[in-house]
């Protein structure tokens, strides 16, 4: 090793678990040239036994392997290794699997097919943070949420509701008419600690001001004509509970100041009354408008708006997450029909619903399934058989992860290219000693020329 070698610090230490060769290969090449000590191995067996004779201060795993799969591997090493960062990775992505990865006191969770940057930023900020976990606040039983999807977009919406529900902070969903964000609420709400405490849904754009108000923090008696009566309101009747506040955005700027005196002093008052009651309740609030830029408009108070967004979950379009999550959603629906014989969907018809743009994104595509099925004929959905608007559609595209980066699915490096820049990183660490570098990759000189000549064509390029 040269003298400017021996005076770098100690390289951080990554093990990779992944059965598929390609992939393990291609990541482990990836890595090195990064800077990173790697060791690789084809299953959780191996990785447990490596990790007996090493330390390691990060373990990238997959969730599908022989012998012992991620989630195991993630368990063994909280285990006997605490303080190793662990980010897991797998191609079938779900809430579930989130959850439990998170559970076991994963770092991250991410979704493949992924870029190489990404997971270079992802080990970055794990190795940023060593410290060990804290696995006190891992005991959740995490329940099935009956989200649907595996797509890269869907997984992160699934790591953030992990993280949501392991925290009492106000949250808020972001996302267009029909991308489920009730259904998200719900999801946070039965993993968390107040999981056995009320639910409420509120759509504060179905109620007039007064209304709304009335429902949300109860009246006294002969605060308004007809007002027989005290009243509890939503935030009484949901003590100790979660309560989700749809279409945020319609919301008046009076009831707003009300909102934010809720969550900053964690009490209310009731229409009517000068009494105030405290409570305990945690709000999730969810628009399909743009908070931040209401607040730009003077249309939405920006206290409110910061109170609310703690954190925030962003719900991707269904035109977004891609013909596999469509294909698994009106599989779903079929289920759901319940009707005997089961109904199934030609080709065909999937084919020309994967080119709709789905505006009304779940919930549209729902109805159309409804649709659908109330007008095949022998259990069989054809494409006549689809709402005449999808079928006077314009063709339209689903969009496709950027190629601006390099993908181990689409447009990857090959093993040759990776083995290439390999060679030149061996030469530039040892001052451009080739007879050296020659000698630790073990190979001839004229081989070694050949690959720097490739490496310096694919640089130019």
């Amino acid at each position: 090793m040269s003298e400017k070698n021996s005076t770098k610090p100690n390289k951080i230490k990554i093990l990779i678990a992944e059965d598929e060769r390609g992939a393990r290969m291609a990541l482990e090449v990836a890595l090195r040239l990064s800077g990173y000590e790697v060791a690789a191995v084809e299953n959780g067996q191996k990785a447990v036994e490596a990790a007996q004779n090493n330390t390691f201060d990060l373990l990238l795993t997959d969730v599908y392997m022989p012998l012992m799969g991620g989630l195991d591997l993630v368990s063994e090493f909280r285990n006997f290794s605490p303080a190793t960062q662990i980010i897991v990775m797998t191609a079938q992505g779900s809430l579930e699997i989130a959850m439990e990865a998170i559970a076991q006191g994963a770092f991250d969770f991410i979704a493949k097919p992924f870029n190489i940057e990404e997971v270079l930023s992802l080990i970055q900020r794990a190795t940023d943070q060593q410290k060990p976990q804290d696995l006190t606040d891992n005991e959740n039983d995490f329940s099935v949420s009956g989200i649907i999807g595996h797509s890269p977009q869907m997984v992160k919406v699934y790591k953030l509701i992990a993280y949501s529900a392991r925290t009492d902070s106000t949250v808020l969903i972001e996302g267009e008419t029909g991308t489920g964000k009730e259904v998200i609420a719900r999801a946070i709400h039965r993993n968390s600690e107040r999981a056995n405490r009320p639910f409420t849904a509120v759509n504060c754009s179905a109620l007039t001001e007064t209304l709304l108000e009335s429902e949300l923090f109860g009246y006294s008696k002969g605060s308004f004509t007809g007002a027989m009566t005290d009243r509890a309101g939503l935030f009484e009747s949901t003590n100790g509970g979660t309560i989700f506040l749809d279409e945020i955005s319609s919301a008046s700027l009076s009831l707003q100041a009300s909102l934010l005196r809720v969550l900053q002093e964690k009490e209310i008052r009731r229409v009517g009354s000068s009494e105030t009651r405290k409570v305990n309740v945690r709000v999730i609030a969810a628009s399909n408008s743009n908070l931040e830029k209401m607040v730009e408009n003077g249309e939405f108070r920006s206290d409110l708006f910061y109170r609310l967004s703690v954190l925030t979950i962003p719900l991707p379009p269904l035109r977004e997450r891609g013909r596999e999550d469509l294909e698994l959603l009106i599989q779903h629906f079929l289920k759901k029909n319940r009707k005997i014989p089961p109904v199934k969907i030609s080709e065909q018809a999937i084919e020309t619903m994967s080119r709709y743009e789905w505006t009304g994104n779940v919930r549209e595509l729902e109805n159309a399934i409804e649709y659908a099925i109330a007008t095949c004929a022998n259990n069989l959905i054809t494409e006549n058989d689809l709402p005449p608007r999808i079928l006077k559609q314009t063709v339209f595209v689903p969009k496709q992860n950027g190629n601006s980066t390099v993908s181990l699915a689409d447009d990857r490096p090959t093993l040759e290219e990776l083995s290439r820049r390999y060679v030149a990183l061996i030469v530039s660490e040892n001052d451009g000693n080739k007879s050296r570098a020659a000698d630790i990759l073990g190979i001839n000189r004229r081989t070694l020329y050949r690959y720097l000549d490739s490496a310096e064509e694919i640089t130019e390029e």
